[in-house]
């Protein structure tokens, strides 16, 4: 039973492998003839008549599925991944990334090899210049080790410099971390990290991906292409030090382009791998940060939680009898933590958003606290 069920998978995976081997067909495409079609296998057994049919497939794309035979490309492509540990996922299996599912132009498959979530509750892309100065690896490192008891998975592109040593200080700390390639995993590039990369996957709280299959070489297109799955992983990603035009602002511009945040550390003017971060942070592509505290704060990680909270001001805060106990530890909250979003309310005490509205329109009216632009509240 069990290999039928696996002689079925591969059966289906061999259509979804095709389906980014067939020449003029990009992601965009590909997805738009499943969607027609039904599933990858239907694409190549759909009548080339009915191919012309489908929108932006003109006579040369429908001739270059009917034609295509290169079935025994897809089934060494197989093979490679079983041999190897390597895991294949389609963009519509469920174990895909969901984040870089909600890109438009995510891969249509990706080739991922590791133990680790890739669906983690919280992921932060680390990225930055190849030639870091000593400041950008303090500060590289210094955020790591602070992120750690936030319970993040690091993502970087596994370069020299920012890449790298992200990777190495998530390693160090114990905290998950995963590399995207620019080619196949017949190789690492550069060379010099092929023993860290091994590392990664035997220390299991590491992972690889690639949107290419193991062929591929490292080749100077892919890099830039590369650099948007780093920031479709993560839920923000972060600029340590850029040249004007270094490959982290084109990280930093996927990223916005995904409505994703972005964040910067800011440097000397006169300074060449802080000019990038600081055009991010005037052009408002960026928040300015100084450490992974504003991370938190900003992406609403701070350990707000209920009991602990109220434990800890107790000796400070002299609670209202004249309120319930939820609105006295709204008060309480603000009193800890200064200014806070509505939203990080929210997810701490587990309300619903219109319940909280009541509650502080009421704290609102005794004066008790004011509102901030932006939705944010602080004490009166």
């Amino acid at each position: 039973m069990n290999n039928k069920t696996n002689t079925e998978q591969e059966y289906n995976l061999k259509y979804k492998i095709a389906l980014t081997m067939v020449p003029k067909i990009g992601h965009l495409l590909a997805k738009k003839l499943v969607a027609y079609c039904g599933s990858a296998e239907a694409v190549f057994k759909e009548k080339k008549s009915a191919l012309l049919k489908i929108p932006n497939i003109g006579p040369s794309i429908a001739q270059s599925i009917y034609t295509f035979k290169d079935f025994k490309s897809v089934e060494n492509e197989i093979n490679y991944a079983n041999k190897n540990g390597i895991s294949i996922l389609f963009y519509l299996d469920q174990a895909y990334p969901y984040r870089l599912k909600e890109c438009y132009d995510a891969p249509v498959v990706l080739y991922t090899k590791g133990n680790i979530d890739l669906n983690s509750n919280r992921v932060i892309a680390v990225v930055g210049t190849r030639n870091p100065t000593q400041y950008g690896r303090d500060m590289t490192e210094k955020l790591i080790k602070d992120l750690t008891d936030a319970k993040v998975t690091i993502v970087s592109g596994m370069a020299y410099g920012i890449d790298i040593i992200s990777h190495k200080m998530a390693i160090h700390n114990q905290t998950p971390t995963i590399g995207v390639l620019a080619h196949g995993f017949s190789t690492i590039y550069p060379a010099a990290h092929k023993s860290f990369a091994e590392k990664m996957l035997s220390k299991n709280q590491g992972a690889l991906i690639s949107e290419y299959s193991s062929q591929f070489l490292a080749e100077r297109e892919h890099f830039p292409m590369r650099n948007r799955i780093v920031a479709g992983l993560a839920d923000a990603t972060v600029v340590v030090e850029s040249k004007i035009s270094g490959g982290s602002l084109i990280t930093a511009e996927f990223a916005n382009a995904y409505a994703r945040d972005v964040f910067a550390f800011p440097g000397k003017s006169n300074e060449e791998f802080s000019a990038g971060c600081n055009k991010l942070i005037k052009t408002n592509k960026a928040a300015l940060i100084d450490n992974a505290d504003d991370i938190k704060y900003l992406m609403r990680w701070l350990d707000l939680d209920f009991k602990k909270v109220s434990e800890q001001v107790a000796s400070h805060f002299e609670f209202n009898k004249g309120l319930s106990e939820i609105q006295n530890t709204i008060l309480a909250l603000l009193q800890k933590y200064g200014n806070l979003h509505v939203d990080q309310i929210i997810q701490n005490l587990q309300i619903l958003s219109s319940d909280l509205a009541i509650l502080l329109f009421e704290l609102e009216m005794k004066s008790l606290i004011k509102s901030l632009p932006g939705k944010q509240y602080c004490l009166a």
